[in-house]
């Protein structure tokens, strides 16, 4: 590039974590040749400065800081750009060297980005509504310590289905299909998909399978038996403690998040680079 390409960029990167701080000096000389302005912030959850502009924001970090990130920026319409330095990479698809490689387009004025839906999460009481949370993968009710088994109340779109005794359920976004839902035995729904996906944990029944509803008719779950340590988790960074007869609704938020895609990795080349996707066994 022979002069800036945007007029803002942001940074966000907990640079106490020395593999962020390592990674951050790495591109920092390319951060003039890459926007006229640089914001650098550091990646907590403190409030956005008033009157913040962006084009577009490098989060350094891993999947997990990508989440959090997002949902900070929820509302800004700021593409985020991951910068790995943690494990998987799933969502933060660069490294230093990729973004240079393909700092033309990823910083130019179209670049290769994918929009993700992203989901409204509220938790009722007795006494009305709790809390109001957005998630970027998945709401997960665990049974929690004594770990006996829980029974939910499902209901669909407003109609009643089925009751679950179990470990718990996640419902996810596609998103967060590849995350705690696959793991769970759940399928992997595409990032283009308008869909939520309910799978179970650990069902007594047989015959509860992970299902796929339209994201416009939300899930909710009441808790009929629960434990103690029964709780709602929020993409795995934010626990919510759920007593009998309290109500958990999800639904697909009114916003999304973009997040700018590598153009050598598309979607499916990383499930099966990354995640080998139907890797057949190790012959000796």
């Amino acid at each position: 590039m022979d002069r800036p390409a945007l007029d803002n960029l942001l940074v966000l990167a907990d640079r106490s974590r020395p593999e962020v701080d390592v990674t951050f000096r790495e591109i920092q000389s390319d951060l003039p040749t890459w926007a006229h302005e640089v914001t650098i912030l550091d990646a907590d959850d403190s409030e956005l400065p008033a009157g913040l502009v962006a084009d577009r924001a490098i989060v350094i970090g891993g999947d997990g800081s990508m989440i959090a990130q997002a949902r900070r920026l929820v509302g800004q319409d700021i593409p985020l750009i991951g910068v790995n330095c943690g494990r998987l990479g799933f969502l933060a698809a660069f490294d230093p060297m990729s973004l240079r490689q393909f700092e033309a387009k990823v910083f130019g004025a179209a670049p290769p980005m994918q929009r993700h839906l992203l989901l409204t999460v509220e938790h009722h009481t007795s006494e009305g509504l709790s809390g109001r949370y957005l998630a970027v993968n998945d709401a997960v009710i665990r049974s929690g310590p004594p770990w006996r088994m829980l029974e939910l109340a499902m209901f669909i779109g407003g109609v009643p289905g089925p009751h679950l005794r179990g470990d718990g359920l996640v419902i996810a976004s596609p998103t967060g299909s590849t995350a705690h839902n696959l793991s769970a035995g759940g399928p992997i729904i595409g990032p283009g998909v308008d869909a939520l996906v309910v799978s179970p944990l650990a069902p007594q029944s047989l015959a509860f399978r992970p299902t796929v509803l339209a994201a416009q008719e939300g899930v909710e779950v009441e808790v009929i038996h629960g434990n103690t340590g029964t709780t709602l988790i929020l993409d795995g960074q934010q626990d919510v403690a759920l007593a009998p007869s309290d109500r958990v609704t999800v639904h697909r938020a009114d916003q999304s998040i973009a997040f700018v895609t590598r153009p050598d990795e598309p979607f499916w080349q990383i499930l099966l680079d990354r995640m080998r996707w139907a890797a057949p066994p190790v012959y000796r």
